[in-house]
């Protein structure tokens, strides 16, 4: 059972400074009774599930089988996005006091798991990368413009971010554009290569060099409007083909002494480096967990493959793959949870864990794949089974969805420069953060994209990380699967000593040498948010207040780290297998909620 301590009792809700105390009515559908936003969001998502149906039928236009034959044929599937046009499913990403349904990260990525377990490029391509794109508008726009972007997304319409790709970008991603004071607005030149949707939006979020040096008030943010620019100053460019999110339409554009008026400006002149970085925390968290979704899908057929036409429920030789694949699924649900939840709780305190989760779970993920492959096979050509297909598709869309190495380079930038910082003031001194950090049944306040930050010094999972070690000290003399979790714990922690020490040595300007350490810090973060969910556990899932999943889970992430730690117990696996395999008999989806699901 968890151990006692803070996460096992259910104290008021924390409300950051400058936040609503109260959580905005979240609109339900037509016949839904007025309920809780976590109800409402839930009750969304199996009304989701339903209208896409069965993915497994190939008689169904929004199953598997045709989803993977339009990204066979580079197009989007149009039936599937005239569905979720019809069904309003733009809402979830307009903010409720705008009008829309989005109150809280966490509910978001709730309501739209069905569609990500079905398609992650889909589920980018039709409206998370709307999302993404007006971040700024919702943190910094006027009201005039945050009407309109609501307006536009409430009727169908899409946005699209034309962001400043930094030095490490890959060429096709770099690219820039400059926007300097002409007749009381802006006059706007350069060219960008590659935009999601950018042919097809009524919206383009762009951020453009307004100061001629280099530094951190060199870009502004523009919102445009393309049907209110000359057309003979902008050039669309054609559509560029890529290997992954074959379906997703990317171009590019290019403007020519293209006048903008002076209202396009978000927020202030200069502030569009702030903006990116503040806005950018909630796709650092958001992506990865949507794609765990996907990632969950091709666990559920390794299983059905490894069980289909055997006597004995799965063979001997696929146990350790499936559970612990299923292991790593628990402990990415538990980052990305922790995380979206922090964008509410903690939306100044975010940006170290989002940084952490955006490097993390990519590659957890994209390693799972490469394990269940032994179960799947790599069929890799366009007949095969649509499970197989389905793998092939995700391991080809991951790298494109995480930004592949300009993700990670960016994720090195936030965390390396303030490892040093953290040694000397936060590891071992900070306070643990509020429980209902982890209670995924608490009430939390209402994600405010104004009050998100970047420059909180207290690295709070770190802190739950020794709180949850000093808790189960008190249980190492005992035996079975609660000893190991406790000797777990006492190994990550000297590994976050260790760290401390390492990390206070670093120079004033770290090299490459620090960009290892940020990586062992992150996985760090993993470890404590996987303890930390285990401890706030009240009892009412079996499994999860059951330590096996945890001490799996937090083994397979000190083999990793190349730690000494407490190898898992005999019935370990059984264990989780044995849950597993119970969640594909029921149809239980293979994440914290452990839904009903196709």
């Amino acid at each position: 059972m968890p151990a006692a301590g803070p996460h096992a009792t259910t104290p008021a809700t924390t409300t950051p400074a400058g936040a609503q105390a109260t959580t905005p009515a979240t609109t339900t559908p037509a016949g839904a009774q007025a309920t809780t936003p976590a109800a409402a969001a839930r009750h969304r998502a199996a009304r989701l599930e339903a209208l896409l149906g069965d993915p497994q039928d190939p008689a169904n236009p929004h199953g598997t089988a045709a989803l993977c034959a339009a990204d066979a044929l580079g197009e989007p599937p149009e039936p599937t996005e005239a569905l979720l046009t019809e069904t309003g499913l733009a809402a979830e990403f307009v903010p409720a006091r705008s009008g829309g349904l989005l109150t809280r990260a966490d509910l978001l990525v709730t309501a739209l798991r069905p569609l990500f377990r079905r398609d992650l490029a889909l589920g980018l391509g039709f409206g998370l990368s709307s999302l993404s794109a007006t971040a700024p508008v919702w943190a910094a726009g006027s009201t005039r413009q945050r009407q309109a972007t609501a307006d536009l997304l409430l009727r169908g319409g899409r946005a699209a971010a034309v962001h400043h790709e930094p030095a490490h970008a890959n060429a096709l991603a770099r690219g820039e554009l400059t926007a300097a004071p002409y007749r009381g607005g802006w006059v706007l030149d350069g060219r960008k290569n590659l935009i999601m949707n950018a042919s097809r939006a009524g919206a383009w979020v762009a951020c453009a060099r307004t100061a001629p040096r280099r530094g951190p008030h060199s870009h502004s943010v523009l919102l445009l409007e393309p049907g209110e620019l000359p057309r003979a100053q902008v050039r669309r460019l054609p559509r560029v083909p890529t290997p992954g999110m074959r379906g997703t339409l990317f171009s590019g554009l290019q403007f020519t002494h293209c006048p903008v008026p002076a209202d396009a400006l978000v927020g202030r002149p200069g502030e569009g480096t702030a903006l990116a970085l503040r806005t950018l925390q909630i796709d650092h968290c958001l992506i990865p967990a949507v794609a765990v979704a996907a990632a969950e899908t091709v666990l559920r057929s390794a299983v059905h493959a490894a069980s289909s036409g055997r006597s004995t429920p799965v063979a001997r030789r696929w146990h350790k793959p499936l559970a612990g694949v299923f292991a790593d699924l628990l402990t990415c649900d538990s980052m990305t949870t922790v995380a979206l939840r922090a964008l509410s709780l903690l939306p100044e305190r975010t940006h170290l864990l989002a940084a952490a989760v955006r490097y993390v779970v990519p590659d957890l993920l994209r390693e799972n794949l490469e394990e269940l492959t032994t179960v799947l096979g790599t069929p890799g050509h366009e007949h095969a089974a649509p499970h197989h297909r389905f793998a092939d598709k995700l391991a080809r869309d991951l790298p494109f969805a995480s930004l592949g190495h300009t993700g990670t380079a960016a994720c090195h930038a936030v965390i390396v420069p303030q490892l040093r910082s953290l040694a000397e003031h936060s590891w071992f001194r900070a306070a643990e953060p509020p429980p209902e950090l982890f209670r995924t049944g608490a009430d939390l306040p209402a994600l405010d994209h104004r009050l998100l930050g970047i420059a909180g010094g207290e690295d709070v999972l770190a802190a739950s990380l020794t709180g949850s070690a000093g808790r189960l000290a008190a249980t190492a003399s005992t035996h079975g699967h609660i000893a190991v979790l406790a000797g777990l714990a006492k190994a990550f922690t000297g590994e976050l000593r260790t760290l401390r020490s390492r990390c206070a040595a670093l120079p004033a300007h770290p090299g490459p040498a620090a960009v290892i350490l940020s990586d062992r810090y992150a996985l760090l973060q993993a470890a404590a948010a996987v303890l930390g969910i285990w401890e706030a556990q009240d009892g009412t899932d079996a499994f999860l207040t059951e330590p096996a999943w945890a001490v799996l889970a937090l083994s397979r992430l000190a083999r990793r780290l190349g730690i000494r730690a407490p190898a898992p117990p005999d019935g370990c696996t059984a264990q989780v297998l044995d849950e597993l395999l119970a969640r594909h008999r029921t149809g239980r989806s293979c994440d914290l909620d452990g839904r009903p699901g196709h």
